[in-house]
């Protein structure tokens, strides 16, 4: 039997069309609120007002749901593949093509300006392994911005990345024990508020890094797994997952020691907002830009804050905002869309 009916044997959710849904729009929507915050942070447009904290919490919980939705679609894809080889080449071409370029055209523009290799050099080469933090800046790029950080948003990536690399193990345990599927997925969410409160009340050096790596976020991965798992129960979405999320969610934010049930709420929410009866809202129909959104709005808002955009802020937000349009959709048409498999479900989605 062929590896992937092998493994699609226990789940049905290797045999649905994800296009029916409202990912690509829930990614985007994601993507946006990321970026307008960091607008508003790096400027200093409104510091700790309502709006930055309010922006900041936002800018949180949507990366938890990228999270969650790359629990789902990744299980999937391993799922579909035929074998871990295959897997590891899908995720290659969807990650690192449009990855490489984010960082190196930065680097570069460094090197034409200060001829500082060797500086440029432990930027580049650190940030080509994902280990941002060993490199997270440039000579003289944004010396007077956020301590001249290029890309504060890449952190996520090195989280995403050591998810792709578990998520074959845990599968293989899963598969083969059907039965621990979900108290597995429990146990996951258990272990990742366990390791979070750990660093979180921790005087270690690093505790606030490691509050939110990868086992502080498993929860949320292993959520976007039972959302894959229970496939075909998903889309007949409920008006009152939507408004039991909700309320777990509200409570995360209002209560630090409820902070557990983020993770099965948002995904309540985003299983409602997927399969909701409504508009298809296909946010990829021209295009996947989402990822690139995500990848490119940090360095820009830099460089217009180095322009001096942001005097005036509604200026600023409208060029940096419109520029990381512009820059998605270019990084789509001409880097991403050309790195991934004609049977790519983003290729087929846009």
């Amino acid at each position: 039997m062929h590896r992937a009916e092998k493994l699609g044997s226990v789940s049905s959710g290797c045999n649905v069309n994800t296009t029916t849904n409202r990912f690509d729009f829930l990614r985007l929507l994601f993507a946006g609120v990321v970026a307008l915050y960091h607008a508003v942070f790096l400027t200093k447009l409104a510091p700790l007002s309502p709006i930055e904290m309010t922006l900041a919490q936002l800018a949180e919980i949507s990366i938890q749901g990228f999270f969650i939705i790359s629990g789902a679609l990744v299980l999937g894809s391993l799922i579909r593949s035929t074998s871990i080889s295959a897997y590891t080449e899908k995720r290659i071409r969807r990650l690192y093509p449009a990855y490489v370029l984010v960082i190196l055209i930065p680097a570069i523009i460094s090197l034409i300006l200060f001829q500082d290799v060797k500086g440029v050099l432990s930027y580049v080469v650190p940030n080509l392994g994902f280990l941002n933090f060993l490199g997270p800046t440039l000579p003289g790029l944004f010396e007077g911005s956020y301590a001249g950080i290029v890309n504060g948003a890449l952190w996520t990536l090195k989280i995403e990345v050591m998810f792709y690399i578990a998520i074959p193990i845990i599968w293989l345990v899963m598969k083969r024990l059907p039965k621990l599927q979900i108290p597995m997925i429990i146990l996951m969410v258990i272990s990742a508020e366990i390791w979070r409160q750990f660093f979180q009340y921790s005087d270690h050096h690093y505790a606030s890094q490691l509050a939110r790596q990868l086992p502080a976020q498993i929860g949320y991965f292993a959520c976007g797994m039972l959302l894959w798992l229970n496939w075909d129960k998903i889309k007949s979405s409920k008006t009152w997952w939507a408004l039991l999320g909700l309320a777990l969610v509200m409570l995360s934010v209002l209560h630090p020691y409820a902070y557990i049930v983020r993770a099965p709420g948002l995904a309540l929410i985003i299983a409602w907002v997927a399969f909701a009866s409504g508009p298809a809202l296909n946010a990829a129909k021209y295009g996947d830009m989402s990822y690139g959104v995500y990848i490119t709005h940090f360095p820009i808002i830099q460089m217009c804050i180095v322009f001096g955009l942001f005097k005036t802020p509604i200026i600023g937000l409208t060029v940096s905002l419109s520029l990381t349009v512009i820059a998605s959709y270019a990084l789509w048409h001409f880097v991403e869309k050309r790195a991934l498999l004609p049977s790519s479900h983003y290729r087929n989605a846009a």
